[in-house]
């Protein structure tokens, strides 16, 4: 058995657009009604997952959801073409690219029953997420349908909103070793709403089977929420023994990192000052929705981010004073992920970390240099070139995504087990 870190990552989906439909997320809020460029879009995403395969890592896929969302419409009593603009919106969101938002993932080693636990995320709090979680679950089921080795949990029922892995770090000597499982959950956020709430924290980790003694559930700041953090990934990011935050990422943060010491006595944290990077430049740059990874020829870990981080000189000089230090985080790799980033969503975003053994997995939703060749292709053929807003109730527009949709599922194998 080899078990290994394994990142999927959501392809942007054809109905890539920036209606604005995530109040809290500033960027999404700042873009709002300017042209998006799906095409371009899905083609960064690609490179992102080329980037992390030539690092050594394992790199997943999971496909984008079939839009717009016509038995969400016809719930709601309309369809497509007679539903209130923002509602069409809503159904046509492509934000199912955002994978860590897709399920907490708990990994064998943790667990009571040694199986690896998946909880899909019910994103209850936005209505154009909240209609995601059945088709979610379908790809979930599907890539890890081996029962003996994965356990795939229905959403946590409303009210009590998860958001899934944005909100769960997991802290352990090595991915395959016992861990502390950290739910960080928020009560209030000024004007913008806390998204995680600590009853679907609690019954994830329930659910999961996890140790309560090795548990931590931990209230993030209301200052990193009201300065736009609507997700903990958005301040803080764990890999292994690591703990990469910032300085106002928790509400109570000498308690957490006292408790965390506790349990894991090898746990280096490293503090990002408000002094040297403020919570307005983290949020700008993303530095935190930044993959951090372990790379597999022992150099240590590196930090895979955006390259908006570089349009931040205080920013970026500050990381790479960090990585020329005698820290855990040895590399930088920026990249570019503009047209994901200007919807609110970084490299972290866009990827469901599972701590799990390849063979285990459905190869279809495994991904080579090769097989992104393929879905390259089929984006840069169907994928539409430009969307904006008021171009969402065109019936042709409509019609295309439709197709690109059905292409790459069949060019995948998976039409057979995904059509809606």
């Amino acid at each position: 058995m080899t078990i290994r870190e394994i990142n999927f990552d959501g392809l942007v989906g054809p109905s890539h657009n920036y209606a604005g439909l995530s109040p809290g997320n500033l960027a999404s809020a700042r873009n709002a009604g300017a042209i998006a460029y799906p095409r371009a879009a899905a083609l960064q995403g690609i490179e992102k997952m080329r980037t992390n395969i030539r690092l050594g890592l394992t790199q997943g896929l999971f496909l984008p959801q079939w839009r717009p969302d016509g038995a969400w419409l016809k719930a709601l009593g309309t369809d497509v073409g007679n539903a209130e603009a923002h509602i069409r919106a809503a159904a046509m969101s492509a934000s199912s690219m955002w994978a860590a938002n897709a399920a907490t993932v708990s990994p064998a080693a943790d667990t009571a029953d040694g199986r690896t636990h998946l909880t899909v995320a019910n994103l209850v709090t936005m209505p154009h997420r909240s209609h995601e979680w059945p088709h979610t679950l379908a790809q979930l089921r599907l890539a890890f349908s081996d029962q003996g080795a994965f356990a795939v949990h229905g959403p946590v029922p409303p009210p009590f909103g998860d958001e899934g892995a944005a909100n769960h770090m997991r802290l352990c000597p090595s991915h395959g070793e016992a861990g502390v499982e950290v739910f960080v959950y928020g009560q209030s956020g000024g004007p913008f709403p806390a998204r995680q709430h600590i009853e679907a924290s609690k019954a994830v980790a329930r659910l999961h089977g996890l140790d309560p003694a090795r548990t931590l559930f931990v209230m993030q700041s209301e200052e990193a929420i009201a300065a736009g953090a609507f997700h903990n990934d958005v301040v803080a990011v764990a890999n292994e023994h690591v703990l990469f935050t910032h300085e106002h990422a928790f509400a109570d943060k000498e308690r957490f990192y006292a408790e965390l010491r506790a349990l894991l006595p090898s746990v280096e944290i490293v503090e990002v000052p408000a002094s040297a990077v403020s919570l307005s430049d983290a949020i700008r740059s993303y530095i935190f929705n930044a993959q951090l990874v372990t790379l597999p020829d022992g150099e240590g870990m590196a930090l895979i981010l955006p390259t908006d981080a570089q349009d931040l000189p205080d920013t970026w000089a500050w990381l790479e004073a960090t990585v020329a230090g005698n820290g855990p985080i040895r590399r930088l790799v920026p990249v570019n992920v503009r047209q994901s980033m200007a919807n609110g969503g970084g490299p972290a975003c866009l990827r469901l970390r599972v701590v799990a053994d390849p063979a285990d997995i459905d190869p279809r939703f495994l991904v080579d240099e090769g097989k992104l060749d393929g879905i390259a292709k089929m984006v840069e053929a169907y994928w539409p070139e430009a969307i904006a807003p008021a171009d969402l109730a065109d019936t042709r527009l409509i019609a295309r995504i439709e197709q690109s949709w059905l292409t790459v599922v069949d060019h995948l194998q998976l039409s057979g087990d995904l059509i809606p």
